[in-house]
């Protein structure tokens, strides 16, 4: 079982930069490969960024490569999501998940998900 809780989500004029946290419970942290997906109102979720276990590899969706950096601190059980040049089009509820699938892009793959974290991008 792992719970994860999110942090970092705010208010933020496009152009600016939000960090998101997501800390794990749960001592097999280092062997889940982490997700960040995001949910606009009207949308359907969709993938943001995805980071293997132990870590060395990353995955994005094009609407946000070159923009968003993802990390993970296994010590700390912690992944982020580094969110720089924010646009209004990334205002949506963002969540952290975890899958036994290394490199999974698809949230059907992810069995566990956090609460989500709202960000808000004004123009």
């Amino acid at each position: 079982q792992v719970q994860l809780v999110e942090s970092g989500g705010g208010l933020v004029q496009a152009g600016g930069s939000l960090r998101l946290s997501c800390a794990a419970s749960g001592r097999t942290f280092s062997t889940y490969a982490m997700g960040w997906f995001r949910q606009a109102p009207g949308k359907e979720r969709e993938f943001v960024s995805g980071i293997s276990w132990p870590g060395g590899r990353t995955h994005y969706a094009d609407s946000v490569k070159g923009r968003f950096t993802i990390s993970r601190d296994n010590a700390r059980n912690t992944v982020y999501l580094q969110m720089n040049s924010l646009e209004p089009e990334d205002t949506a509820v963002y969540y952290c998940a975890a899958s036994r699938q290394s490199d999974a892009t698809s949230g059907g793959y992810y069995s566990y998900w956090g609460q989500g974290t709202q960000v808000t991008v004004s123009s």
